[in-house]
């Protein structure tokens, strides 16, 4: 994994945009980075599941939960299989839940809070679509760094 700061790749490249949201540190990686998949779903994460299931390859899995607070969108389970497959991190706009284990977990993990319940399981959601999260586009492909300081979203490789 890349040694940045996500405040100096931004003094290196004022066209990144970053979220603008109060996301929280909660993986046992506190700074990850790679190419975005992105999901929309809400309060159901049957997308989130099928995509951690797959090989990861160092992206970063970007889900727009739609700022939900009343269902966690990511577990210990889940978590786990990220990382078994590769995966960098998630970004959630949304919350999560079993925090003390994820933070234990090799995985960086951002997200709005935290919510003991899980969610439904209905397949709904979108997967591979532009989203709006924080006032900011996020594509499929972009590139993705995060750490304590914010996330930011760029359109091409910063480090």
């Amino acid at each position: 994994m890349s040694d940045f700061s996500t405040p100096d790749l931004s003094d290196e490249a004022p066209e990144a945009r970053a979220i603008e949201l109060p996301l929280r540190n909660y993986g046992g990686h506190p700074r990850f980075c790679g190419r975005a998949v992105t999901i929309k779903c809400h309060e159901d994460n049957s997308l989130v599941k099928q995509c951690v299931g797959e090989p990861g390859e160092g992206c970063v899995l970007v889900v727009d939960g739609g700022g939900s607070r009343r269902r966690a969108l990511l577990g210990d389970m889940l978590a786990e299989q990220a990382v078994a497959n590769g995966w960098s991190g998630l970004v959630i706009n949304g919350v999560i839940r079993d925090v003390d284990e994820i933070r234990g977990t090799p995985l960086g993990v951002q997200a709005l809070g935290t919510c003991p319940v899980k969610t439904e399981k209905l397949g709904a959601g979108q997967r591979d679509i532009p989203l709006h999260v924080g006032g900011v586009v996020i594509a499929p492909g972009d590139y993705i760094y995060a750490d304590n300081n914010g996330v930011l979203v760029s359109d091409k490789a910063l480090v």
